[in-house]
């Protein structure tokens, strides 16, 4: 990687593994937007899930192979590569008898952010992504026409021709990106702008989160910082020159009249305070839940600290649309049974969906899908502490199995000791190892006036399964 600027990584074909993944995806688009030859594979095309995704990479001009190494012709070429890509795999074994360079996604992209003249970058265990197009959106009303880097489509910039809108190839200066601490690739970005949202458990140690994210502020030019999260608030202290928010701190630079915050089943206003020069800023967001009041304080101190005006940043957040899967109302039945689609895999990204749902009348039918084995066995208990705690004795939840589609992952520990820690604490929950079956137990369960979320990650047909359940409902 040393050996090659960005400028080179560009000029070679570049060949991405797994390119329809939720990190691959609107990189190889970037990639190609700003002039790359860009091919791919993904076991997910071979399988014949989500194929509306690859005919639309194929109609941006972008090549997709098989995963069998037949796209890895020659040693010109860059491998880009998770580094948690199994040597096994055929691109791998084809990339290494060519000679052909290897990258990661992480490499990759932070050789192209790093070289934008202004670069903002979102860090934090949860909301990432939501802030990332939140922020997008800001500078993309001020007129800068951004390059966005998001992990999930922005509905802001989604349309017909482009329905996979997870990234946005600008012309202006500016870059915004979320960064990612689960692999350590944090440390490869040296931002303009850092927004630090908050630092909690979730693939690492709560230690290494705080050495990870503690260098990625002091790196930055400035930090915005988040004094609602006693870690963020105390890393914050690296930052050579840093912005605050917050909804309860009275210590943050940007906050919120905490008498005035006013929830709906879709939406959440606030008048928000500058106590740099004590102006006051009425903000209708028309996302749900508090979580998100938290995220347009992060956006919007991220933005004013990339030079918009408070003033521009709050009314630009009054058209924000959300981002596909968090929490994504997909529909309602005709007796009025609500099907939600979320992102939410994490401990923190749990709750936050939980309590924007318990925040209104109505019972809460929750469907899990564990991401991984490796995930399950790493925030398991806390996992299962978080529905337990969050949801009541008239609730649900309701998980498969965790998601699989090959490998060599120990599959020894599984969903079952998660529902065993949810009834322990005095949850109500059901285990259903297959996802169909499970979708034959919420339709039989749902009642008028519920609320059916379906939670999970690093699984498109999540989305398939949840307008299923709605048609099934219907």
């Amino acid at each position: 990687m040393d050996a090659l600027t960005p400028a080179e990584l560009v000029s070679r074909p570049l060949f991405f593994c797994g390119i329809g993944g939720s990190g691959m995806l609107p990189l190889a688009v970037i990639a190609s937007g700003v002039g790359a030859e860009v091919s791919g594979s993904d076991r997910s095309w071979d399988q014949g899930r989500t194929p509306e995704k690859f005919d639309w990479l194929r109609r941006q001009g972008i090549r997709i192979f098989r995963q069998d190494g037949s796209g890895i012709t020659s040693p010109q070429q860059v491998l880009v590569a998770s580094a948690a890509i199994e040597d096994t795999v055929p691109e791998v074994i084809r990339a290494k008898a060519l000679g052909c360079d290897r990258v990661t996604r992480a490499e990759l992209l932070s050789a192209l952010f790093n070289t934008a003249p202004r670069s903002i970058a979102v860090g934090g265990t949860s909301g990432k992504s939501t802030v990332t197009g939140m922020i997008g959106w800001i500078i993309e009303k001020d007129g800068r026409n951004p390059t966005i880097m998001n992990g999930a489509v922005m509905k802001n910039f989604a349309s017909v021709a482009n329905p996979f809108a997870s990234a946005v190839v600008g012309r202006g200066r500016t870059f915004v990106a979320e960064v990612d601490e689960s692999d350590g690739s944090i440390d490869l970005y040296n931002p303009s702008v850092a927004v630090l949202l908050n630092v909690s458990l979730d693939h690492k140690s709560i230690e290494e989160l705080r050495r990870l994210f503690g260098d990625f502020v002091a790196r930055a030019g400035i930090a915005a910082i988040n004094l609602d999260d006693e870690d963020s608030r105390f890393l914050g202290e690296r930052a050579a020159k840093r912005i605050t928010f917050a909804i309860n701190s009275q210590d943050a630079d940007i906050g919120v009249e905490t008498d005035s915050i006013r929830e709906g089943p879709t939406s959440i206003s606030a008048l928000l305070l500058d106590r740099r020069d004590h102006t006051v800023h009425p903000l209708r967001l028309p996302v749900p839940g508090r979580h998100n009041l938290a995220n347009a304080l992060a956006a919007i101190a991220g933005a004013v600290a990339a030079g918009v005006t408070m003033h521009d940043a709050v009314l630009a957040l009054a058209e924000f649309k959300g981002l596909a899967r968090r929490f994504d109302i997909v529909g309602t039945s005709s007796d009025g049974i609500v099907v939600i689609d979320d992102f939410g895999h994490n401990p923190e990204k749990c709750r936050a969906t939980l309590r924007t749902l318990k925040s209104q009348p109505g019972r809460v039918i929750a469907f899990f899908q564990p991401h991984g084995y490796g995930p399950l066995r790493q925030m398991g208990h806390e996992l299962a502490k978080t529905f337990a705690e969050e949801l009541g004795p008239d609730d649900i939840t309701i998980m498969c199995d965790p998601v699989y589609f090959g490998g060599t992952v120990d599959r020894s520990e599984g969903t079952e000791r998660i529902i065993g820690l949810i009834e322990a604490a005095g949850g109500r929950a059901e285990y259903i190892p297959d996802r169909e079956a499970c979708g034959d137990r919420i339709v039989e369960l749902a009642q008028p006036g519920d609320r059916v979320v379906i939670m999970g990650a690093r699984d498109d047909t999540l989305s398939e399964f949840a307008r299923g359940v709605l048609d099934r409902l219907a």
